[in-house]
Parts: structure tokens; sequence; C-alpha cells
């Protein structure tokens, strides 16, 4: 079988990561793209891909959300989520742990507290105060944990608010979820992938969107990966995907000419 603009491709056996199904991927995502740079469909909703698949078909992107920036030809994205009473949208992706600190630098932090309130307006959300979580246990504790806060996360967000934005930060992580859920900031700015992402599922795991900012397209997708290990059982949930559909369809909606 054949996609558009794809040479034949071998079939599958689903729940198997293959070089086929790789290909598949990656087949899927850019005719997807490509039908929404050309204006023939309004949104995409992607479901999860395994990345082992896609680089063994030799795709090398940590994940959807880069492979859709790199067809995009967009430089400056961000995955922003919503779930439950949390949004977040994250400074840093699909890196290791080790790796977080020294990716960070004030531009990164300033650009992802700029597509935080972008994010608010595609939403449509009228509050727009923007919290930036910390790195380190207490916000570094005037540098005795770190000084990533002093060094680079304040400086960014002092320049954002010379923008205009409505920004507060760095703030301790282990409190800052807390605030957010009973409404005092609109987004979050977590600067690694767990950091935002485990209070964002224990408030709306299954029902959670990841959204990509910055993007000349609309694309939302689920919160969650293949499970692989329940294929075939009748066990998995779509939850997480019939809210990503109705999320890309209310943008779109709120977007339309009137």
């Amino acid at each position: 079988m054949s996609l558009r603009g794809t040479q034949t491709i071998d079939p599958v056996t689903p729940g198997q990561p293959s070089v086929a199904s790789g290909r598949w991927a990656y087949a899927c995502v850019k005719m997807a793209v490509d039908l929404a740079r050309e204006r023939r469909i309004a949104a995409m909703t992607t479901a999860p891909l395994t990345k082992v698949a896609l680089r063994a078909a030799g795709y090398n992107y940590p994940g959807h959300t880069e492979l859709i920036a790199d067809l995009c030809g967009s430089p400056r994205v961000g995955m922003m989520l919503v779930g439950g009473p949390l949004r977040v949208i994250l400074v840093t992706i699909h890196i290791a742990l080790r790796e977080v600190a020294g990716q960070l630098t004030k531009e990164r932090e300033l650009d992802t507290i700029r597509l935080a309130a972008e994010a608010l307006r595609l939403l449509g959300v009228a509050e727009t105060k923007i919290a930036v979580a910390a790195l380190n246990p207490h916000a570094g504790e005037s540098s005795l944990f770190g000084d990533e806060e002093e060094r680079i996360i304040f400086p960014a967000v002092m320049e954002a608010r010379a923008e205009g934005l409505d920004v507060e930060g760095p703030i301790p992580a282990d409190t800052l979820f807390h605030r957010t859920s009973r409404g005092d900031f609109a987004i979050v700015v977590a600067q690694y992938h767990d950091q935002g992402l485990i209070p964002l599922k224990l408030m709306g795991f299954g029902k959670a969107v990841n959204v990509t900012i910055g993007l000349p397209i609309l694309r939302t997708s689920v919160d969650h990966g293949t499970a692989y290990n329940i294929v075939g059982k009748g066990l998995a949930q779509p939850g997480s995907l019939v809210e990503a559909i109705r999320l890309a369809q209310s943008i779109v909606d709120r977007h339309a000419p009137r």
C-alpha cells in the first residue's frame, strides 16, 4: 500500500514496532501536515507513535512535536498540554534529565514564556497570568542548590515583563502546581518534561490534550504513548483522543472567520 507522494510500504503487524511501521508513521504524519499546510484540512490530531520504529526507519526525531516542526519549517515551537485544571508548556521536551540544566538559556526561557502567552490566546483564555517553575528545590535557595534561577530564569522573567507579559517566577515547583490548580495562574512554564506532566496527568489522566504552539497549522494530540502491551485486548481508553479532537474543533470554531 502507499500514501500520496510516498513509495510503497510493507504491511505491518499490530503491536510490533518495525521499520515498516516507522515508515508508515512518518508517511501518515507527513500527509496530514501537507494537507493542513495546503488548507485542505483545518487541523490535525495525532495518535501516539513509537520513537523506536521511527528511528528504525531512518527518521531521527525524539517525537511527534519535533518531526512536525521540521516538516513545517518551524524552529520555534512549544509543547503545551491541557488537563484537568492545568495548562503546562515545556522549556525542554524529550531529553535525558541529566541534560536539562545544560539546555536552559535565557533566550529559551523567554521564548517559552512568549509561547505560553500565544497558547492562552489560541485557547481563548481570558486570564493571562503566566507562572514560571523553578528548576531546583526551593528555587535554588539563593543558589545553594543551583544557580539556574538567578542566572537564567529570573532574567528571562524580567525581560518578559518588560515586553508587557503578565508573568511571575521562578516559583518552587512543589507549591506551584497546587497554586495553579486553584486558579492563581493561567499556565505554567515547566523546565522539563516530567516536572510539568506528572502533576498534569495526576489531575487529568486519560483526558489531557497536547497542543503544539508556534506552528503554521493547528495540531493536537493525545497525552499518552502507544501501549503495545494491550494491543488487541480491548483495554485501550479513547478519552484523550476524543478530547484532542474536541479541542481542535473548538479552536477551529473560535478562530473561524465570522
